[in-house]
């Protein structure tokens, strides 16, 4: 196989890892923020559910155990690899309820896995952004006119943003080559073409290709969040 043939090989196995990484970011960062809600439930952002029209949210804001729960779920995906998540994930439904499992849910068990995984350091994340915000912005936005959840969405949000995208960058771009788990299951990403490339080609080429790619993908991705830096530095 040649140079040209092993890079195109690689290049599908890389849109597999770019949709891992993308899926991964839609949905831990959202969820990391309000992962980051319940561990801090008896903090003035969450309590401002409390105002909801909704009981259920209502009921969630004043349960108090919640912030344990979270500190407990933060600790268990901080506290064990990610690959041994992933298989619990894939195999857990098998060999905890004996629901048959078949190739067709890799995926759906990978970006599971990476979500939930991700979910916990983001979480952290905001929570650290979020409580070095000086109480004088609540009480600004209180004599404003801002109810708690209006003063959090228009004007602590933002600037917390601003303060933690560092450490997001550093968590998106350990993302990229965290994609490389996937072959735990056997999910034909990248890293897991290019080990069948070589162990069939005898070569150490199609490995070179796959650092080329994640090292690119990598630039691309820092090169984007160091613009996303710059935009929102107006607020310094």
């Amino acid at each position: 196989m040649n140079i040209t043939a092993i890079f195109l090989r690689l290049a599908e196995g890389m849109s597999r890892s770019v949709l891992i990484f993308a899926l991964t970011l839609a949905l831990s960062l959202p969820l990391g923020l309000f992962v980051s809600f319940g561990r801090m439930s008896k903090w003035a952002p969450f309590a401002c559910l409390g105002e909801a029209k909704s009981a259920v949210l209502r009921k969630i804001a004043g349960f108090k155990p919640i912030s344990f729960i979270v500190k407990v779920y933060i600790s268990i995906m901080r506290g064990t690899p990610l690959m041994l998540q992933i298989m619990v994930v894939y195999f857990g439904p098998w060999y905890i309820f004996g629901i048959k499992i078949s190739n067709a849910y890799q995926f759906s068990a990978v970006i599971i896995a990476f979500a939930i995984n991700y979910a916990a350091y983001f979480a952290e994340i905001y929570r650290g952004g979020i409580e070095a915000m000086p109480k004088g912005q609540y009480e600004a936005a209180e004599v404003l006119g801002y109810r708690k959840g209006q003063a959090f969405i228009k004007i602590i949000l933002p600037q917390v943003v601003k303060h933690i995208l560092p450490a997001v960058t550093n968590e998106v771009i350990t993302l990229v080559k965290d994609t490389s788990l996937a072959f735990v299951i056997a999910y034909a990403e990248m890293f897991t073409v290019a080990k069948q490339i070589a162990a069939k080609e005898s070569s150490v080429m199609p490995f070179v290709g796959a650092a080329v790619f994640y090292y690119v993908f990598n630039l691309i991705v820092a090169v984007a969040m160091e613009k996303a830096e710059n935009r929102l530095a107006y607020y310094q």
